[in-house]
């Protein structure tokens, strides 16, 4: 076994040689899993890409009404959000690969049956079951991780390469998912999971070795519930506000995850064996690990949401357009992912995580000279989402690497778990914040003078909506209408962008103020 010599001083003053052996390094196999426990991963980044994609398509089909839509989005986040935490604790307890290959069969069974909904009610009752299986998944990935790669640099590396296939996932959905969408129905997208959910089960029992907590403890099930009534009425009660101002019924619902928040937080302090480990947030680079996950993952999430639209009923660009011109930032995401690993090796950890959110704010500002032309706006575009995955592929892998290497090996699913909250939380309040914003802004900047009384609700409802309205009026009419419809929704997205931009510095700022770390 390797070692590390070194001294230490005893109390008396005198020195005293000592020897601390070196955390054992991974096999072959620990590397070959690894790949494996990517593909899970892959199977997650894909589907979200490929969904933001078929938006336009599942508008024109379903005819979801805005809330409806931003639920098909983004309700799929919201429960595995708020199951995340359950999850890794029962990941520890009964077996993190267990857990996994359970998780992965159900992702494929209700990746099926969205691909076959018929209403909007369906489409969205299938994408909560898809976070509930999603939430098996990402913390067990995370928490094999760190105890499959105990050496603090290899975990570095294994991270990175963690982090860079969500990029990887993320890249490859627009361009899958435009092809599929120009050759065949919308559900297709949802079809792509299942020769990688396969791969995943046939492969995982081979390659990845099981790992649990050996004292976890009794899974406390108030625990459990308070978890989950803390967040997920919170998220929603944001995404009311966002979308339709201050409500009576959002209030209570907000105010309803705030005192189950409190009261889980309380029972935690008094646990014995707590389902989160409080004091990992007296760590100062904890704490900023997972406020800088939630907000980089939070402006990624809005950009995607708003810009895949925009390229398509904006620019007028075609799916498989669409997906290229999200590419460069995508794949800049996934060297980024790769690149914090090397950037560690001579730079403090939060210095690199500061410049990586600062460049991606400076992405989100590009956004600001984007307008209805194509040809003046699409370089800028892609200019602006480089810069932004860029800077959050590093910070995504510098995050979860502070998270997970803070927490001792039998509490990794549990650690995880915090981790993948926050990114989760995170994709969910990026759709519905910057997502309602965007649109809050389009059908106040909608100039209905043009359209029937009875209409307007029809032609306000949503961008997909409001194009496809523009269709159906005489071409005069419906030029002028289209055209506002494009800068109504082109301000929305300048709105956005300033609020992602001030957010990514927020985190920059938190980030470099942690200078021990």
């Amino acid at each position: 076994m390797t070692t590390h010599s070194g001294t230490t001083r005893t109390m008396s003053g005198t020195r005293t040689d000592t020897t601390i052996p070196a955390p054992p390094r991974a096999r072959a196999r620990d590397w070959a899993g690894l790949a494996v426990l990517a593909l899970a991963l892959l199977l997650l980044a894909v589907d979200a890409t490929v969904l933001d994609l078929a938006v336009p398509a599942i508008s024109a089909d379903l005819a979801p009404t805005t809330p409806q839509l931003l639920w098909i989005i983004d309700v799929y986040s919201f429960v595995l959000a708020g199951l995340l935490i359950v999850m890794g604790n029962l990941g520890d307890r009964i077996g993190r690969r267990r857990l996994l290959l359970i998780g992965a069969v159900g992702f494929g069974i209700a990746s099926v049956i969205a691909a076959w909904s018929f209403s909007p009610e369906m489409l969205i009752a299938a994408r909560v079951l898809q976070g509930v299986a999603g939430a098996t998944l990402m913390p067990a990935t995370l928490g094999l991780i760190r105890s499959m790669f105990l050496d603090p640099r290899q975990r570095t590396v294994a991270i990175a390469v963690w982090s860079a296939m969500a990029g990887g996932g993320a890249a490859a959905g627009p361009l899958l998912g435009g092809w599929l969408l120009e050759h065949y129905w919308w559900g297709s997208v949802f079809l792509v999971n299942l020769p990688v959910m396969l791969a995943l089960v046939a492969l995982g029992p081979f390659l990845i070795p099981e790992s649990r907590d050996p004292n976890p403890g009794r899974f406390d099930l108030p625990s459990a519930a308070l978890s989950m009534l803390a967040l997920v009425p919170v998220v929603y009660a944001v995404k009311e506000f966002a979308a339709h101002g201050f409500g009576t019924v959002p209030a209570i619902v907000g105010v309803v995850g705030v005192v189950a928040g409190v009261l889980f937080v309380r029972r935690q302090r008094g646990l014995a064996h707590p389902m989160i480990d409080l004091n990992l947030f007296g760590l100062p680079r904890f704490r900023t690990a997972v406020l800088t996950s939630l907000l980089s993952v939070f402006a990624l999430a809005g950009v995607l949401f708003f810009g895949s639209q925009y390229l398509q009923l904006v620019l007028g660009h075609s799916p498989l357009q669409a997906g290229l011109l999200l590419l460069p930032g995508l794949a800049a995401s996934m060297v980024g992912s790769l690149a914090a690993a090397w950037l560690v090796r001579y730079l403090r950890p939060t210095i690199v995580l500061g410049a990586a959110l600062t460049v991606a704010a400076l992405g989100s500002a590009v956004f600001l000279w984007l307008t209805g032309d194509a040809a003046t706006s699409t370089t800028p575009f892609i200019l602006g989402f480089l810069l932004t995955g860029a800077g959050v592929g590093v910070a995504l892998t510098i995050s979860s690497d502070l998270v997970v290497s803070s927490a001792p090996v039998e509490r990794s699913g549990a650690a995880a778990a915090v981790s993948e909250t926050a990114y989760e939380a995170g994709i969910a309040l990026g759709v519905a914040v910057l997502g309602s914003a965007v649109m809050a802004v389009f059908r106040n900047g909608l100039d209905l003078s043009q359209v029937p009384a009875d209409q307007k609700a029809v032609a306000s409802e949503s961008l997909g909506g409001a194009t496809e309205f523009a269709r159906r009026l005489p071409e005069a009419a419906g030029n002028d209408f289209l055209m506002s419809v494009h800068e109504a929704f082109v301000n929305g997205v300048h709105l956005a962008a300033i609020g992602t931009a001030a957010v990514l510095l927020i985190a920059a700022v938190v980030a470099f103020r942690q200078r021990g770390a």
